[in-house]
């Protein structure tokens, strides 16, 4: 004759088995969001790969961020007809060179709200500061503060440290919540030399994948952050920031 199970040893089984669900959740939601952060790397490695290819197209030089900026209707990563809608990758500068669907593809961490005013970049942003625009420091030997043509983007030439210098990261902005936003900006405005707001997102267990103008991919902590106060939200609790060792703008700057 079988014994049954007593109420002691039920609920000491029970324990047990709670306590095991306890260890292993925290591991398999770690897991999980390492999966998430490689596809997200393999993502923006396909940007920084596709705007090399586009670069090579078109003369040697990259895509631009913002081309035509004050009508407001393209980006790096779309096209949209009204000022209301999202932008559309399919009809973006880069879709010849994104592979099946012509899309950019979606960072799986973020999940944005469907307001915002630059929908549909993925949750990645453009070095548009230095290269998404044609500068005066684009001859390689003036400063690069004044912009001198907005429809097309820095030379491959003037890229003298392509190691280190960005092309795209995890991107967001602050504004009461986190929105889509479309460049990754750099701690100083080059033209004026104030502080920007940050759009650099720490989302992948508190780091930011990067992507480096010579096709490599990186993950980096957060360093510093900061507030304008102009806008809602708070950028060191939703997870914005900068990286790197230095408060200048060294590793966005061409030179």
């Amino acid at each position: 004759m079988r014994k049954a199970f007593t109420l002691i040893e039920l609920v000491t089984s029970l324990g047990i088995l709670a306590l095991l669900l306890g260890l292993l959740l925290p591991s398999l939601s770690g897991a999980r969001e390492q999966a998430k952060a490689t596809v997200c790397r393999s993502n923006i490695r396909q940007l920084a790969a596709a705007n090399g290819m586009y670069a090579l197209d078109q003369g040697g030089v990259y895509v631009p961020g913002a081309a035509d900026f004050l009508a407001n209707l393209d980006r790096w990563h779309g096209k949209r007809k009204t000022l209301q809608a999202p932008f559309d990758s399919r009809q973006g500068p880069l879709r010849d060179y994104l592979g099946e669907g012509n899309a950019i593809r979606a960072c799986p961490t973020f999940t944005p709200p469907t307001t915002g005013f630059e929908l549909g970049n993925g949750g990645y942003g453009y070095n548009n500061a230095y290269i998404g625009v044609a500068t005066s420091g684009d001859d390689g030997t003036k400063p690069a503060t004044v912009v001198t043509d907005d429809r097309r983007g820095a030379a491959l030439q003037h890229i003298h440290r392509p190691a280190v210098t960005l092309m795209f990261a995890d991107s967001a902005f602050a504004e009461g919540t986190l929105i889509e936003y479309s460049f990754a900006e750099p701690r100083f405005h080059p033209q004026y030399q104030n502080r920007a707001d940050p759009s650099i997102h720490f989302r992948h267990i508190k780091k930011a994948n990067l992507a480096w103008c010579d096709g490599h991919v990186t993950d980096e902590p957060r360093t510093f952050t900061w507030s304008s106060g102009l806008y809602e939200g708070d950028p060191a609790r939703l997870g914005l920031g900068w990286f790197g060792p230095t408060d200048d703008n060294s590793l966005f700057d061409l030179r």
